[in-house]
């Protein structure tokens, strides 16, 4: 296995956990998972703070920026600003059913017009040189995910996209809610297995039910370019990310023990706090790490106490880190 190909593994962009600080401490993890910022939409892009929106660590390594929208020049628009902060990739979100993100005409309700989200690749192509991607679901309320699925695949194929994520579920617009619309529909792996032998030539990922490296591992040995991980990595980290550099790249593991991890976080820690910054704006990703490991209690105990605590900082920390004697 080669040192590219960092779409092997991925974080799946998630709304409120995968900011920057979760960010660097998966990179603390794993050098060569992709990493993924939470959704943006383009009208903040272009009109918000940017810095305060895009502005991201070098420490993070390699990471894609999930956009939302579907107007195709504000798209256009955003993905230039997002590409001048030194992003891999561009994403566009076709996969979220909130109803936020109905009310603004994106995410997932776009699989219902794949000539639109093809007209929103084709230009945020045009308009940057980063490679566009698109997370997309296997299609949405009545829809035949059958037909539905590569129809929308193709769509977005020939405006231009050069990876393409499948969430293995239906997305159900109205009636269930965004938690549910993640465990709910049932998950269809075939169907994503069987696009890979129609679309041979496109990089092409699988999302949804894939918990453990066993299973990341079958996926990628069926022929599929990449597995995208989402909930399973943020609750339990090291399982997913701790051994995915050896596991999945043949690369050393940057960590030998989740003990190693969380005391190599203590620099990214200390800058975040010189910075004005609150120890729970970070440690609140990290209270997974030692999770059904020996001390896994205590410490997410000592960090939720201290990350209440006004003014709460490196001793806080460096307390959590000594009730973990033992524990790696």
């Amino acid at each position: 296995m080669t040192e590219g190909q960092p779409h092997r593994l991925s974080v799946a962009p998630m709304m409120d956990w995968t900011d920057r600080n979760c960010r660097l401490f998966h990179r603390t993890l794993s050098r060569r998972a992709e990493l993924y910022t939470e959704m943006v939409t383009a009208a903040a892009v272009i009109h918000g703070d940017r810095d305060r929106l895009l502005a991201f660590d070098p420490a993070e390594g390699r990471v894609v920026l999930q956009l939302g929208g579907s107007d195709p020049a504000q798209l256009a628009e955003a993905a230039r600003i997002g590409a001048g902060f030194g992003y891999a990739a561009i994403n566009l979100n076709c996969g979220c059913p909130s109803d936020r993100v109905q009310s603004g005409c994106f995410g997932a309700i776009l699989m219902q017009t794949p000539d639109l989200a093809a007209a929103c690749v084709a230009a945020m192509a045009e308009a940057q040189p980063l490679p566009v991607t698109v997370k997309c679901r296997i299609g949405v309320d009545d829809q035949d995910p059958a037909e539905a699925l590569p129809r929308f695949i193709t769509a977005v194929r020939d405006a231009g996209a050069a990876h393409v994520i499948v969430h293995a579920r239906k997305a159900w617009l109205k009636g269930l809610s965004p938690r549910e619309n993640r465990e709910i529909p049932p998950l269809d792996h075939p169907l994503v297995l069987a696009m890979r032998a129609r679309f041979p030539d496109l990089t092409l990922s699988i999302n949804g039910g894939i918990g453990n490296l066993v299973a990341a591992r079958a996926m990628l040995a069926a022929g599929l370019d990449g597995v995208m991980v989402g909930r399973a990595a943020y609750h339990d980290p090291w399982a997913i990310l701790g051994r995915a550099d050896s596991t999945l790249w043949g690369a050393p593991d940057p960590c030998a023990t989740p003990l190693d991890a969380a005391i190599a976080m203590r620099g990214p820690i200390a800058r975040h706090l010189a910075a004005g910054g609150r120890l729970h704006a970070v440690t609140r990703h990290m209270l997974g790490l030692f999770a059904g490991r020996p001390g896994a209690r205590a410490w997410r105990r000592a960090l939720s106490e201290a990350g209440a605590r006004p003014g709460a900082g490196l001793d806080d920390y460096a307390a959590a880190l000594e009730g973990l004697a033992g524990a790696a």
